[in-house]
C-alpha cells in the first residue's frame, strides 16, 4: 500500500483525517463522520511501512523512545497534513490530519468584522478555544494573514507543527516549531520577548509557565494570540485562573480584567446537506462591565453579558446556533446536540429569528420578501426613514 495513493483521496474526497491502524481498513473523516476506505485490511507491517515513509529519523527516534511524535508533512504542492505516529498494543498507528493549503476569510470562517477590529489593538491577549478539530488553528491563521497583510509588524508563532505557511507581506513573520526550532511553548514565548516581537501567536497554552508569559506579554504591549481546549468564555477563564496557585489567582484575575480583549469559542458542525461543516462561535468581547465580573470571581454571571452585548459583536454559543437553524443551515437535531441549555434552545428555534447588527437579508431572498397579510416591522434607520416618508406623502381623500 502507497501513502501517495492514500493522501490523494484524502486530498480528492476533502476529508478532515486519515485514520491508520492496525487490524483495520485506512479511515477517512468525512465531515465529521467515519468512512472506511475499500481496500485491505492493515497490517503491522503495512503502517510501519507507511510510517516511515514520511517521517524523518529524528522523529522516529522520538516514537521510538517516548511512543509518539508530532511533525508536519508536505504533500508535494497539493497540501500539507499534521501528522502524529503513536504506539498502540505494540503497533505503529498514524492519523494525519489535512491542512487546507488556502487561507480562509473572515466571511467563509463565519466571524463578523469586530473580529478584524481586534486585529489592530497594540496589545491585549486573544483566546481560540474549542474542542479538537474545532477549526482554531484555521482561525488563528487567518487572523494572522490578515495582520501580515495590513499591518507593518514582526510576528512571532511557536507551533507544534506549524500548520500553515506564511509568506513575509507587509508584516515579517517568524514561524518556530516545537522540536525542531525550540524545546517547548514556554521557552518559546520566553525567548520570542527578545525577538522584538509586535504580535505573538502560542499554539496552545499547555502549562502555567507558559499561561502566565503568555499574559505577561501581553501587559508589556505586546498583541498575544493562544488557544486552549475549553468550550465557553466562562469556562476558560476559569481554567487559566485555576492553573494558578491560591496565591496568584487574585493578581491573574486582575491581568486578566485588563488585558484579555476577547474570547472566541467555536464547533464545527455539519450542515443539512452533510457534505460539510460550518462554525458556530461563542464570541466575549472584553468590556468594563466584564472586567468588572472577572475582578469580583462573578465570572458565572458572563454569559448574561455575553447575551445583552450583541452591540459589542458578543454572542452566545445557543444563539449562534439558532441563527445558524433559522437560516437552514443546520437541522434541529444538531443544534439540540449541540447546545447548553436544552429548554431555552427548544424556545430559540421554535420563535422567529432575532434581528441583530449584521443580520442583512439577501436580495431577493425568502427572508427579504415582504408576505402577504402580515405586517412589516422595521427597525432602526429604515423606521425612521419610513415614518418621515409617511409625513410627506398627502393623505387620501
Amino acid at each position: 500500500m502507497q501513502i501517495n495513493k492514500l493522501l490523494q483521496t484524502v486530498v480528492s474526497q476533502n476529508a478532515s483525517d486519515l485514520i491508520l491502524t492496525v487490524a483495520a481498513k485506512p479511515m477517512l473523516r468525512l465531515n465529521g463522520r467515519l468512512v472506511a476506505l475499500q481496500t485491505k485490511v492493515l497490517e503491522p507491517d503495512d503502517t510501519v511501512a507507511l510510517m516511515r515513509s514520511i517521517t524523518s529519523e529524528r522523529c522516529q527516534q522520538e516514537l521510538q523512545e517516548v511512543g509518539s511524535t508530532d511533525f508536519g508533512f508536505s504533500y508535494g504542492e497539493q497540501a500539507r497534513f499534521r501528522v502524529a505516529v503513536f504506539k498502540q498494543r505494540g503497533y505503529t498507528g498514524i492519523v494525519l490530519r489535512l491542512i487546507p493549503n488556502k487561507l480562509l476569510s473572515f466571511s467563509e470562517i463565519g466571524l463578523s468584522d469586530d473580529i478584524q477590529r481586534l486585529l489592530w489593538r497594540p496589545r491585549g491577549l486573544v483566546l481560540v478555544t474549542g474542542p479538537t478539530g474545532s477549526g482554531k488553528t484555521t482561525t488563528l491563521a487567518t487572523m494572522i494573514d490578515y495582520i501580515n497583510m495590513n499591518r507593518d509588524t514582526h510576528i512571532i508563532t511557536v507551533e507544534d507543527p506549524i500548520e500553515y505557511f506564511h509568506s513575509h507581506k507587509r508584516s515579517v513573520v517568524t514561524q518556530r516549531e516545537l522540536g525542531v526550532d525550540v524545546p517547548s511553548f514556554a521557552e518559546g514565548l520566553r525567548r520570542a520577548l527578545r525577538q522584538n516581537p509586535d504580535v505573538i501567536l502560542v499554539g496552545e497554552m499547555r502549562d502555567l509557565e507558559t499561561m502566565e508569559t503568555a499574559i505577561s506579554a501581553a501587559e508589556t504591549g505586546h498583541l498575544v494570540f493562544a488557544t486552549l481546549h475549553t468550550n465557553s468564555a466562562e469556562t476558560t477563564i476559569n481554567r487559566i485562573v485555576d492553573a494558578f496557585p491560591p496565591q496568584q489567582q487574585e493578581q491573574v484575575r486582575v491581568q486578566l480584567s485588563s488585558n484579555l480583549i476577547a474570547v472566541i469559542c467555536q464547533a464545527l458542525i455539519p450542515d443539512v446537506t452533510g457534505h460539510k461543516r460550518v462554525a458556530a462561535f461563542e464570541i466575549m468581547m472584553r468590556t468594563d462591565a466584564i472586567s468588572n465580573l472577572i475582578r469580583q470571581q462573578k465570572v458565572y454571571q458572563i454569559q448574561s453579558e455575553i447575551q445583552t452585548g450583541m452591540k459589542h459583536g458578543m454572542i452566545l454559543l445557543d444563539d449562534s446556533l439558532a441563527k445558524l437553524f433559522h437560516a437552514g443551515r443546520i437541522s434541529r437535531e444538531e443544534a439540540m446536540n449541540r447546545c447548553r441549555n436544552i429548554e431555552e434552545m427548544a424556545q430559540k428555534l421554535a420563535a422567529p429569528p432575532r434581528v441583530g447588527p449584521g443580520d442583512v437579508a439577501e436580495a431577493g431572498s425568502a427572508a427579504a420578501a415582504p408576505k402577504a397579510g402580515r405586517p412589516q416591522v422595521m427597525i432602526g434607520p429604515a423606521a425612521a426613514a419610513a415614518a418621515a416618508a409617511a409625513k410627506r406623502s398627502p393623505e387620501k381623500k
